[in-house]
């Protein structure tokens, strides 16, 4: 049963644009299919509530903004095989975890906790459990080939039954992107989360119309949502997405609360009058537990207020003569409607390209978040139509990335647009850990254009924020919380460390706070007095997914996907008489990655006396011949020799043929 307080309620597009501009601020599993004209049937109503059902929405979003790396997933055959399971080998069955005593709360991070991504936590209280978030991770040099990562749902899987709901902070992959095929493995329980959130969702779903329609439930910041005898409020935060929110959980000792992504909208440490309207909520509550983002809590002082980002791209492109490329994350939807809005105002015409940058600003559009005028944007292809001080063009790819829209501009492979020598090319965003050579290829690439290139470092302007608070921003959280226990969430280790220092320093007593890895099963007993960490931990291992398949992190083709990467292959075809298990011609040699055959004629001739001597030893005296037992030998033999004479180990690939 889904209830909700309409109290104060507008859920309109007027009061959603409102909140967004007053702060100006990521195995094979086979899932059977599903019609979308379902979904009605499936959303529960109530006369009382004010959630919308977005299956109403005739308006189609046009295709092709969420594709990571896999693009032929839209084209899948459908398929109706719903008795085949998830590989779940990893799981350790002999050791179950209980179930949690009566009127316990427990708290267990699915991800989010060891890295920045795939965010999801659980909370499970007697038979009820809401999931906050279901993020997904980028691939990394140990996932070679991956589409994504998204958190372990195992402990989820076997106790879905219990499920009541799914709460979304906001729109960012790290926190939406691993909805589409987590939901199916819980049972599709209900979404809940804020209009523009929702859209996004509604649109990453259209690349897997393979899975059943999801439940999507439209709430507002302050809504009151009852599921199962849980009641969830949420409350407004800032971050560089419109509608982020943060979610609270009412328990008979006080609120567990999560504020998602957020950093405060302040001037110089100042707090605006509507960021203390937001929490005012809590000068009255008692708070039992604060989970915080702590992504950024070892810079000091505030984050920089997106307002100061608005303002230094305004002067810029007021300021700058020719044509002006401003190169920045799809995902900071404020800052990109403020662009926008700032050109339209220069009566400049905008041009947009990159696919997820088009998407989401079709959505918002879509949602009411802004109404650009008709005329302002136009395509890519005709930006050259126009005075070169009256376009203003808006791209991804501010991380080098190869294929992104700045980076073929850079690499002159864009079929649509050229850079030009006097343009203006603004990076609109930091450098991602990692991304510092890409960013300086590109950087060099655009420089051969004979162009400007203004960025964080060089520009007496503001031209990028963070999105999360820094460690003035948290000081600020904790000291108006003033919570009874604390988790800290969203980052690396080290971070979270980070972050249980900055909570000490506040006083807050040591035992009161659990920094936890994935899979950590924190409780909250004695009548919310204690907080402990269990010795069980739920299955924690990423799962990995690979166009249709998901698998574990152990699962052997990852692991050659690394071995070849990092040593090649290497194979063997031998010809063996099967009357008398002698070689019938000298064995052939093929090598990818791994050493140039010309240049190692002695290396290969002695691969090809083992390979004799292996077969003959193995065949000597025996009949029928046993060819899997001559294909283990030469592999190992091979291999052995292979890492002795070249310190590599190439993936060695026996093939026998019997004539």
């Amino acid at each position: 049963m889904v209830e909700i307080n309409k109290k104060n309620q507008n859920t309109g597009p007027k009061s959603v644009r409102r909140f967004s501009y007053q702060r100006q601020g990521d195995v094979r599993v086979l899932h059977k299919t599903s019609s979308p004209d379902n979904i009605k049937k499936i959303i529960q109503k109530n006369n009382n509530s004010n959630i919308k059902d977005l299956s109403t929405n005739t308006r189609k979003i046009s295709r092709g903004s969420y594709r990571y790396g896999n693009k032929k997933m839209p084209k899948k055959p459908k398929m109706e095989v719903s008795s085949i399971q998830p590989k779940t080998s990893f799981i350790k069955k002999s050791n179950p975890i209980p179930n949690p005593g009566k009127d316990v709360i427990r708290i267990i991070p699915l991800g989010g906790v060891e890295e920045v991504g795939k965010n999801m936590t659980a909370i499970e209280i007697n038979d009820d459990i809401i999931i906050i978030d279901a993020g997904m991770q980028f691939k990394t040099e140990d996932t070679p080939g991956i589409d994504y990562i998204i958190p372990n749902t195992t402990y989820l899987e076997e106790r879905k039954d219990k499920i009541k709901g799914v709460f979304i902070t906001h729109a960012h992959l790290d926190h939406i992107g691993g909805i589409p095929l987590v939901m199916s493995r819980i049972g599709n329980p209900s979404i809940y989360s804020r209009n523009l959130t929702i859209l996004m969702i509604k649109k990453r779903q259209e690349d897997f119309s393979h899975l059943p329609p999801l439940k999507r439930n439209v709430i507002e910041k302050n809504s009151v949502v009852k599921v199962g005898n849980m009641v969830v409020r949420f409350f407004g935060v800032t971050h560089t997405v419109p509608d982020s929110m943060g979610i609270i959980i009412e328990t008979p000792y006080g609120l567990i609360v999560n504020p998602g992504d957020y950093k405060l909208d302040q001037v110089d440490g100042k707090t605006t009058e509507n960021e203390e309207k937001e929490y005012s909520f809590f000068d009255k509550e008692k708070v039992l537990l604060l989970m915080a983002d702590s992504t950024n809590v070892e810079n000091d002082g505030f984050a920089l207020p997106e307002i100061k980002v608005h303002e230094g791209l305004a002067n810029l492109i007021k300021q700058i003569q020719g044509r002006i490329i401003i190169a920045a994350f799809a995902s900071h939807i404020t800052r990109l409607v403020k662009i926008i809005e700032i050109a339209e105002s220069l009566n400049k015409k905008v041009a947009l390209d990159g696919r997820s940058l088009k998407t989401n600003m079709e959505v918002c559009e879509l949602a009411g978040l802004f109404k650009p005028k008709k005329g302002t944007i136009i395509s890519i292809e005709d930006a050259d139509s126009y005075p070169p001080n009256k376009v203003v063009v808006l791209m991804t790819g501010a991380q080098g990335e190869e294929f992104a829209a700045l980076g073929r501009a850079a690499n002159k492979t864009h079929r649509k647009f050229n850079i030009k020598k006097g343009d203006t090319i603004i990076l609109s965003a930091s450098i991602v850990p990692g991304n510092e050579v890409s960013v300086q290829h590109l950087k060099d690439n655009l420089t051969r254009h004979g162009v400007r290139i203004i960025s964080y470092r060089t520009s007496e302007e503001y031209v990028h924020a963070t999105g999360h608070g820094n460690k003035e921003d948290v000081i600020w959280l904790h000291k108006k919380l003033n919570p009874k226990f604390f988790v800290p969430v969203h980052g690396h280790h080290s971070m979270l460390v980070a972050h249980e220092e900055i909570a000490l320093s506040l006083g807050m007593s040591e035992k009161n706070i659990i920094v936890p890895d994935n899979g950590s099963i924190i409780e909250i007993t004695d009548k919310g007095q204690k907080i402990v960490l269990r010795k069980e931990k739920a299955p924690s291992g990423p799962m990995l997914v690979d166009g249709f398949s998901i698998g574990d992190e152990q699962d052997v083709v990852i692991r050659d996907r690394v071995m070849l990467a990092k040593d090649g292959m290497f194979v063997l075809i031998a010809t063996i008489d099967p009357s008398s298990g002698k070689l019938r011609k000298s064995p052939d040699i093929i090598s990818r990655g791994f050493i140039y055959l010309k240049e190692n004629q002695e290396l290969l001739h002695q691969v090809r006396l083992i390979i004799k001597k292996t077969i003959e030893d193995e065949t000597f005296g025996r009949n029928p011949i046993n060819f899997d037992n001559i294909k283990t030998a030469l592999g190992d033999n091979i291999s052995k020799f292979l890492y002795q004479k070249t310190a590599k180990r190439p993936i060695v690939i026996p093939v026998l043929l019997s004539i």
